[in-house]
């Protein structure tokens, strides 16, 4: 049987009356009260947010308007790291009126005091099992091509390394990853009336601390993390810790195919709170493709993209399903790892998405992972993107063993250049070839022992 490639993992619609503002360094008002402390009840959203052309501006477009800060502080006041990035000053804005929001947009662009304004637009992720019942031998060689089994040996990983996942959630019920499971939380704020194109399902509502899977694509790739080799293969994070945090929900689109959707502003929220708890990885298997944006529109996630690399947190994304050269966001960010697919004989998958911004490949075709109540096959770089994200967990725990503080771009060097060649010579925008978990390993320690070697 032929596995079924997940389709493209985007969303291009917009949230409907909700738009993000990010007001230059300096301009944003004190008294603007975090979206966290408004859904604990400790504060009430602002009716505004300057007192003059920005107010002016929501009362002509939008009629009235309810503004937060996006995230809370990661302390008592917002730092320098966080104002630097932009973290800060990101307002999540909802408007009572929606017909006119682009001219909002576009009006409030041209403002000086304003950095980037944009709809706050739908990411989504795909899931579709192929054939279950796929013999354990055949699980075992998506996890021998990268040299998984012997990196393992070489460096098992250590439980004060965390990954984080944000994507759909996972099932805790599932017993191959609940041993490494940490506490997570679900940061997922839609309605029906926000949404078009489609039906949403489950909890979409309420955030809350429960980041419980009603998709299943969240569960697979932590499956692919952290499986502790029940009926699959080990995890490529071994030992490592996993913090779950849902910022996709469920929803069903053509034909009844259940996907995960969630706004830009649900996913910055998951992220910002992870690299606060520490996290050193995150795994994000979702993208919009830089053709959904108009000519004017930032690109999506940079804030807190710069935030989670200015923090030491390294950032893995899976590269797109198009089978195109193009670019999705945030795999495309300057500093992110993003990862292309290859099948079962290191030769890119063709439905892997190509650019000059691909960092390398892993396995992301009929990989046996954990559904929400059993075991299926899967294919797409939603799957190659967590091999990659374990294997930089192993590079942070074999760092931390040795007392070495492993900053993000020294882990996407290491990846790149321990990475081995493809099957097939000549594979223009699929990266510097494809992963090998032993060969980094190796690379960080070569790495490391020369700088020590340096310094005598």
């Amino acid at each position: 049987m032929t596995p079924i490639e997940s389709r493209p993992m985007i969303g291009t619609q917009r949230v409907r009356h909700r738009l993000l503002l990010t007001l230059a360094l300096g301009e944003t008002p004190e008294h603007l009260p975090a979206e966290a402390a408004r859904r604990r009840g400790a504060a009430t959203a602002a009716s505004g947010i300057d007192g003059g052309p920005i107010d002016r501006l929501l009362r002509h477009f939008g009629s009235a308007a309810r503004v937060t800060r996006l995230h809370e502080a990661r302390g008592l006041r917002y730092d320098t790291a966080e104002q630097l990035t932009g973290v800060a000053r990101v307002l999540r804005v909802e408007v009572a009126d929606d017909a006119h929001l682009s001219h909002l947009v576009d009006a409030l662009r041209q403002l000086p005091v304003v950095e980037r304004a944009s709809p706050d637009f739908l990411a989504a992720a795909p899931f579709e099992a192929v054939q279950d019942g796929v013999e354990s031998e055949t699980a075992w060689q998506s996890r021998r091509l990268i040299r998984l089994p012997q990196a393992l040996g070489y460096e098992p990983g250590a439980t004060s390394v965390a990954v984080g996942l944000a994507d759909t959630g996972v099932s805790a019920a599932q017993v191959e990853i609940a041993r490494q499971l940490r506490s997570g939380f679900d940061t997922v704020d839609l309605t029906d009336a926000e949404v078009t194109g489609y039906t949403l399902v489950g909890d979409n509502r309420a955030r809350d601390e429960d980041p419980s899977d009603e998709v299943g694509h969240g569960t697979g790739c932590a499956g692919i993390l952290v499986a502790n080799g029940e009926a699959l293969p080990p995890g490529a994070a071994g030992a490592c810790a996993l913090v779950p945090v849902r910022v996709l929900g469920a929803a069903l689109a053509g034909q009844g195919r259940r996907v995960g959707i969630g706004a830009i502003a649900n996913i910055d929220l998951g992220m910002k709170r992870l690299i606060d708890l520490g996290v050193k990885v995150i795994n994000m298997s979702f993208g919009t493709p830089a053709a959904a944006l108009g000519p004017d529109d930032p690109l999506p996630h940079a804030e807190i993209v710069r935030y989670a690399l200015e923090r030491g947190c390294i950032l893995v994304a899976a590269s797109g399903n198009s089978g195109a050269c193009e670019r999705y966001y945030p795999a495309a960010h300057p500093g992110v790892i993003a990862v292309g697919a290859v099948d079962a004989s290191a030769v890119p998958a063709r439905f892997s998405t190509r650019g000059d911004h691909v960092a390398l490949c892993a396995p992301g075709q009929a990989i046996r992972t954990c559904d929400r109540d059993g075991y299926t096959v899967a294919s797409g770089t939603s799957f190659a993107a967590p091999f990659v994200a374990g294997v930089a967990a192993l590079l942070a725990a074999r760092a931390e063993r040795r007392a070495f503080p492993l900053q993000p771009e020294l882990a996407r060097q290491i990846l790149m250049e321990s990475a081995r060649p493809f099957a097939v010579a000549h594979q223009e925008g699929c990266g510097s070839g494809v992963l090998d978990a032993l060969a980094a390993l190796e690379c960080l320690d070569a790495q490391i022992d020369a700088r020590l070697e340096g310094d005598q």
